[in-house]
């Protein structure tokens, strides 16, 4: 264990008792065979479940749609690349030379995947309660000042955001029916991502008004599939 992984010991506030845990999980695949591939697997299931319980407690008025919703946003690519930096993981990380002058360590999806790495060495370490509470120094703050609504975008814009972040074409939407009468018709909508198999359908005034309703029911849709990883 050298200064600066001991550094980041105290940046975490946690003291690893098999300091070879923490070393795996600074371990890119390019720098040799064990990686912190496996680490980030279980890392991603821990920071799930922590944010779960954080995000149940907080938000206790809530339900499942809006908890999943901030929760994706919690555990996203994006959010994990930031705490890597605020902990200063790319000082710390074990990368090949080619992968070191390429980038690497300053790159969001390895940064993300190191903290996640880190999660799940802590948990093996500590155990649930020490994964938890790493998690809750981490995210607490966010979560306690926060509020569901100023997580929520057009539900549109929303899925095609999750969408576009996976690769996946963006969704279709069709008019699957129109009731009553000119001036006071309703419409019904279904959004539908082919690659996925996915569909969901909404009603409104509009079709507009359809289109986010259908949006909303398969953004839900999607993020309960994925359990958790934004």
């Amino acid at each position: 264990m050298d200064a600066k992984q001991d550094a980041l010991q105290q940046r975490l506030d946690y003291r690893f008792r098999r300091p070879d845990l923490l070393l795996r999980a600074l371990t890119h695949r390019s720098f040799g065979a064990e990686h912190n591939e496996r680490l980030e697997f279980l890392g991603d299931a821990v920071l799930s479940l922590a944010v779960s319980s954080l995000l149940f407690d907080r938000f206790g008025g809530s339900d499942e749609g809006d908890l999943t919703r901030v929760r994706a946003h919690l555990v996203r690519e994006d959010s994990l690349y930031k705490l890597a930096l605020a902990l200063r993981l790319p000082e710390v990380l074990r990368l090949s030379e080619g992968e070191a002058r390429g980038g690497g360590a300053q790159r969001p999806s390895i940064l993300a995947d190191a903290m996640e790495a880190v999660i799940g060495a802590v948990y093996l370490d500590g155990g649930g309660d020490a994964a938890q509470a790493l998690v809750a120094r981490l995210l607490g703050e966010t979560i306690t000042s926060t509020t569901v609504d100023s997580w929520r975008k057009d539900a549109k814009t929303e899925l095609q955001e999750w969408l576009q972040a996976r690769k996946l074409a963006v969704p279709t939407y069709r008019i699957v029916a129109t009731r009553g009468q000119a001036h006071a018709q309703t419409f019904e909508v279904e959004a539908s991502v082919p690659a996925l198999e996915r569909s969901a359908r909404g009603e409104g005034k509009s079709r507009r008004a359809a289109e986010q309703e259908a949006a909303q029911a398969l953004l839900d849709q999607l993020l309960r599939a994925e359990g958790g990883r934004g």
